[in-house]
């Protein structure tokens, strides 16, 4: 007999779920048919990687639990707010621009940026797993995965972008073609095919939803998992990405022989931010802005552990160093990241013109390792109006109306004005400075952050210096190469990158100078997972009944990023990951 089964039937003859349901059912909403004592598996989170192991669950027949702490309004957990770029290999929109891509080149370039050097042929190394769900997952970029999401209805904007360009070596970090591919649509449309599935499921009686169910304790019965225990918190009206209420109104204990833990990172608490921090990356940053809601608090990390799941690469995480404060913020401490193309002179708080590679789009780890060892938690952009305009986006779908809505004419409006959103920022953000010359720019800047430490004749001479790279072909600047490189790839020069140009000339004003703050976001490692999502014990066993994807798991494996992303990729391994595991977990219900 098959251990799910043997499982399944034991806790049938327990008598279903404990004392406690009827006041957990009562204190939330449950939507579809399914009675919680015939379930064939718990979800925790409902998040995109537990909706995507929960459509792969409801395909098999599989009867699900879809359990999450916030309201019925987060659906889709932080994936809504995502700007829905994914990492595409060898892709139709690559070929459309002339983009020459292999999956040889992709594994390359992601073994490079990752690092991998935590026991990778130990099968008790922290990176063991993660190696091989990386493998994996970039052999999926370069086959089916567009074809899948296709076939669920995604489309990409054709302009693919270039990000995370790299540290300067063939081998080494970063994207040696561009692989983002923005869906039309945004994080709300990557989300779209997985809510319809598993809302689906729930009118045919497959999934039940169980909001504000809060998990204090997954259960193990004999060495395996049988259910999870919590809390139900009161209803809640808080609007999606807002703090809900924490107010606790009943006891739940719900059974099932096959738990999915998908309940993201912990980028929404800096607390535990903090004290992950790995001194590589130089000192904690005094002030930190924040870049996901306060649910994505980190708390099943520590309860999967308790339950004997192993937690790896903790030290890993991907916080962003363009980050402004958010004028109009959703959650607390809400930050927004600046994607910034590759022309704005970076400096950091003193005044230092920043080196290869801690330029615009080019190394996000190195440069925030560089700005904290500076001291200070804080950058400069300086920039021309000019290229604001053309190269400046903001992260998010709710900062990209045109493409979230799919509105053609508003996008096609970027090419003759700023855009609305950064044009608000320009008036309202706390972070930007605009002057009509120099001395006045530094002098703002001086005044925004309330110190002395931007000299004008410092500042001047560098930007004068990098300006007078502009008067001929040549250059021995990495920037001014850079930008010139971007020039030559048809997206950059239609999109994101600006005519090249001098930093002084006034026809290109006015200046305009941005303030970056740290913006705390991913979490690379967690919860080490095998290639089927089981996860595993302190000594490499799977934990019977216990399985993990998305962000808690490091996106797979316990940090498929090793030591850093190729970008598209947290979405992708979100999809990659609750398919995966959705699949192993139905196949051992059979």
């Amino acid at each position: 007999m098959e251990p799910g089964l043997t499982r399944r039937t034991a806790l049938a003859a327990a008598g279903g779920v404990a004392a406690g349901l009827a006041v957990a059912t009562a204190g939330a909403p449950a939507f579809g048919a399914a009675a919680a004592d015939d379930a064939d598996a718990i979800v925790i989170g409902h998040g995109l990687a537990g909706l995507v192991a929960t459509a792969e669950l409801i395909a098999a027949g599989r009867k699900v639990l879809l359990l999450d702490q916030e309201p019925e309004a987060s659906l889709g957990g932080q994936a809504y707010w995502a700007f829905g770029g994914l990492f595409l290999v060898n892709s139709a929109e690559q070929h459309l621009m002339g983009i020459k891509d292999s999956y040889d080149l992709a594994w390359q370039d992601w073994q490079g940026a990752a690092g991998f050097d935590r026991g990778v042929d130990d099968p008790a190394g922290e990176d063991y797993w993660a190696y091989r769900w990386a493998q994996a997952y970039v052999q999926f970029a370069s086959g089916e995965k567009r074809a899948w999401l296709a076939g669920l209805g995604m489309q990409w904007f054709p302009l693919v972008g270039w990000a995370e360009r790299g540290g300067g070596l063939a081998d080494g970090h970063g994207n040696s073609v561009p692989r983002f591919h923005v869906t039309w649509g945004t994080g709300p449309a990557v989300l779209e095919p997985f809510v319809k599935k598993v809302r689906d499921g729930a009118a045919a009686g497959q999934v039940t939803f169980k909001f504000r169910y809060r998990v204090d304790e997954i259960v193990r019965t004999g060495g395996a998992v049988t259910g999870v225990r919590g809390k139900v918190l009161e209803p809640s009206s808080a609007a999606r990405g807002t703090p809900s209420s924490r107010v606790e109104v009943g006891d739940f204990s719900l059974k099932a022989p096959v738990v999915i833990v998908t309940s993201g990172g912990i980028g929404g608490n800096q607390d535990l931010v903090r004290q992950n921090w790995p001194a590589r990356l130089g000192p904690v940053p005094k002030f930190m802005v924040t870049g996901v809601p306060a649910h994505v608090d980190g708390r099943m990390l520590g309860i999967t552990g308790q339950t004997g799941g192993r937690v790896v690469n903790p030290d890993r995480m991907w916080h962003y160093t363009e980050g402004v404060r958010n004028f109009a913020p959703i959650w607390p401490n809400h930050g927004i990241r600046i994607l910034p193309g590759p022309s704005s002179m970076w400096f950091d708080a003193t005044g230092k013109r920043f080196k290869a590679p801690d330029m615009p789009g080019y190394d996000t780890l190195h440069t925030l390792g560089t700005i904290a060892s500076t001291g200070y938690d804080y950058s400069w952009f300086i920039s021309t109006q000019k290229i604001v305009d053309k190269e400046y986006a903001l992260s998010g779908s709710e900062q990209n109306p045109d493409l979230t809505n799919k509105n053609i004419l508003q996008l096609l409006s970027r090419i003759w004005q700023t855009p609305g959103p950064i044009q608000n920022f320009e008036n309202k953000g706390a972070d930007f400075v605009r002057a009509l010359n120099l001395p006045d720019l530094v002098a703002g800047m001086n005044r925004l952050v309330g110190n002395d430490l931007l000299r004008l004749d410092e500042v001047q001479r560098q930007i004068e210096a990098r300006d007078r790279e502009m008067d001929h072909s040549y250059s021995k600047d990495a920037q001014v190469m850079g930008i010139r490189n971007a020039l030559s790839y048809l997206g950059d020069s239609l999109s994101r990158t600006a005519p090249a140009h001098k930093i002084l000339d006034p026809s290109a004003g006015p200046l305009v100078a941005v303030r970056l703050n740290i913006l705390t976001r991913k979490t690379l490692g967690g919860l080490q997972t095998d290639l089927s999502g089981r996860v595993l014990a302190a000594g490499g066993q799977p934990i019977p009944g216990l399985y993990a994807a998305g962000e808690v798991a490091g996106f797979g494996g316990g940090g498929v990023h090793g030591y850093r992303s190729l970008e598209g990729t947290f979405l992708g391994g979100c999809l990659f990951s609750g398919r995966q595991t959705g699949r192993a977990a139905a196949a051992e219900l059979a």
